[in-house]
């Protein structure tokens, strides 16, 4: 049966069979091999997969993307972060990670980060004469912060596949994104020295404080998501939800580059990125139901479990492994909704904590985007920069480096992870 699930899968992702329908053909070839061809079942499994009220921060958050972008706020947050280090050597590039960290905090998608941000500042760092190609690479794998910092859609998935604290989930990658931040800067800086870059601009207080002021607004949002989440006044859907209504006023009445005009394009938009999600969703939903059926979890834990015997340490050496090669050949969402339900048994019996294993589970897969051949993120970039996959994929490799580096100091250090998490005790 696992060769079969396994032959089926990345047979069809080979023939580049789009990945919702990659699973439902899946989950059709198992529920055949397993003697209970069923199609109420199939769809049961399905609608069971989006019928969930924490998916429905998904479209919000999608939708407070786009009146982001249009309404002037990315724009301001990168103004004030290139206010704050463009004065440092390569500033560009520190600017580049340090608004990927602060978009971050308000968007809960990668690829809405790295358009953002890439579309900005790369042109920018190609005409202070930056190389290109480590530039593209940069913007792309700071992206990858976008659903590691709070908000996060990944998060939101892994909370209801796992049953697990959505709350707990967001606060416990505050620390690993930053980690990432602060390593990607310390990747950028060595190859700033080495290839001579200036800075851009003079620091400058008085352009500090004004962007600052500019950039007020929009700074605004992340402690409204996260101290309403926190302090529990209202849940991270809910939250989701007053992120439209606050992007939606801050870019309309205080920046007023938001035209109503534009509104019917942004819908339409998050519309399409919601849809292509939940249908995954339910895709995913109704393989991992046939998986469990076929008792390959069951089988996939044997296997783990004799090779790493009792110890947690192999365990997750052996787990981030296997996640890192799964990354490679399967974007985020469906890998973090097949692979989710298949470990979580295992980790629960190694009494591992659930909250630590989501967060490192999607650290992992968040390298995946920027993995060849399927990083939705590495041709994000390519777009944006115009380069081919060889060579973005050759000019991020010290970032994934860098990426692969601190998944393994959250790994053995879990207090990175739980610290936060463990101080609001919820």
């Amino acid at each position: 049966m696992l060769v079969i699930f396994l032959a089926s899968l990345f047979g069809l992702i080979l023939l580049n069979v789009p990945i919702a329908f990659a699973l439902l053909l899946t989950a059709s070839i198992l529920m055949a091999v397993l003697g209970n061809v069923s199609l109420p079942l199939l769809a049961q499994n399905i609608v069971r997969g989006v019928d969930s009220f924490p998916l429905m921060a998904i479209p919000f958050f999608l939708l407070a993307g786009e009146l982001m972008n249009v309404g002037g706020i990315s724009k301001r947050i990168v103004a004030f972060a290139r206010a704050l280090l463009g004065h440092i050597t390569g500033g560009l590039g520190f600017v580049t990670v340090a608004a990927s960290m602060l978009f971050a905090g308000v968007s809960g998608s990668a690829v809405a980060d790295t358009s953002a941000i890439g579309s900005i500042l790369y042109p920018v760092m190609r005409s202070e004469g930056y190389d290109e190609k480590r530039s593209a690479a940069l913007f792309a794998a700071s992206g990858t912060i976008g659903p590691i910092i709070p908000p996060s859609i990944p998060m939101i998935l892994f909370g209801v596949i796992a049953n697990v604290s959505i709350v707990k989930l967001f606060m416990g990658g505050i620390i690993p994104g930053v980690l990432i931040g602060v390593g990607l800067m310390i990747g950028w800086y060595i190859h700033a020295k080495k290839a001579g870059y200036k800075s851009v601009a003079k620091f400058s207080f008085k352009n500090l404080f004004k962007t600052g002021i500019e950039a007020f607004w929009a700074m605004l949002l992340p402690v409204i998501i996260l101290g309403g989440i926190v302090s529990g006044i209202y849940t991270p859907t809910e939250a989701a939800v007053i992120a439209v209504v606050y992007a939606f006023l801050v870019g309309l009445f205080v920046y007023k580059e938001l035209k109503l005009s534009m509104l019917p394009e942004l819908f339409v938009n998050s519309a399409k990125s919601t849809a292509i999600v939940m249908l995954v969703c339910g895709a995913a939903t109704a393989t991992a139901f046939f998986i469990t059926t076929a008792q390959i979890p069951a089988l996939l834990a044997n296997t783990l479990l004799s090779l790493s015997g009792s110890s947690p340490i192999l365990l997750m050496a052996f787990i981030n492994i296997l996640l890192l090669l799964v990354g490679c050949v399967m974007d985020l969402t469906p890998a973090l909704l097949i692979m989710g339900p298949m470990l979580m048994p295992i980790i629960l019996k190694f009494g591992i904590d659930p909250v630590y294993f989501g967060v490192v589970m999607i650290v992992n897969l968040c390298i995946g985007l920027i993995t060849p051949p399927v990083g939705n993120i590495l041709f994000v970039g390519c777009s944006i920069s115009k380069l081919s996959v060889s060579d973005m994929s050759k000019a991020i490799i010290p970032n994934i480096a860098i990426m692969i580096a601190t998944l393994f100091v959250i790994t053995y250090i879990p207090g990175l992870v739980t610290f936060i998490p463990n101080l609001i005790g919820k």
